[in-house]
């Protein structure tokens, strides 16, 4: 069992960088959420979603992963259509959306400045990534967005990122878990096609197989 709880203290002090990152956008925008941003989602999950880090406009202001940002109009609709959600989605939070089986967290619980955490700042969070999957007693698929999250997954179960091939669709035994790879659902890849919503949906569809095998 982890010493360190699954979440963060919003005020957590323990990155100066992104501590003033946050006091600065607090300052601009006092009425943002502006803290470690919690997971959210099922705590009986059988698939974890693991992102990056927080956007600046998106979990730090609404307080919730992948609110409030282009990202998250496509995951949650993705989430909805392959059982995992349930609800109306809003991008400021107002909504009922509910997730099935299924919680989104972050590697890096606060916003970094150009969406970019320091290895150091990822190393740091990590053991609440450790405490996260270490609490979720039925988790059996974790699925990353991104490479970047890819091999910060695989530190926090002690493998080197060698463990596991990159790229879209890319999956892995690891320990208990298995690990699917998504390009991350930015607009960037979404917008010049590396990332399609067929695409995306089929591998939420292949974590949907796995979890009922």
């Amino acid at each position: 069992m982890s010493a360190w709880p699954p979440e963060a203290p919003r005020d957590c002090p323990l990155c100066p960088r992104l501590v003033e990152y946050r006091r600065e956008n607090a300052r601009q925008n006092p009425g943002w959420f502006n803290g470690a941003a919690p997971s959210f989602g099922d705590p009986q999950a059988r698939l974890l979603i693991a992102g990056l880090a927080p956007g600046r406009t998106g979990a730090n202001r609404t307080g919730r992963p992948f609110t409030g940002d282009h990202a998250g109009w496509l995951l949650y609709e993705t989430l909805q259509k392959t059982g995992f959600a349930r609800g109306r989605y809003d991008p400021n939070g107002d909504d009922d959306l509910e997730l099935v089986d299924c919680m989104i967290t972050n590697a890096v619980r606060c916003a970094p400045p150009g969406n970019k955490p320091l290895p150091v700042e990822e190393a740091t969070c990590r053991p609440f990534l450790q405490a996260r999957l270490a609490a979720l007693p039925r988790l059996r698929v974790i699925l990353t967005l991104g490479d970047v999250s890819r091999r910060n997954v695989l530190k926090a179960l002690g493998k080197p990122a060698s463990a596991m091939a990159a790229g879209h669709g890319a999956e892995a035994s690891v320990g208990p878990y298995v690990l699917l790879n998504s390009y991350h659902c930015s607009r960037l890849n979404t917008n010049t096609g590396r990332l399609t919503a067929a695409m995306f949906e089929e591998v939420f569809l292949r974590a949907r197989a796995l979890i009922e095998t």
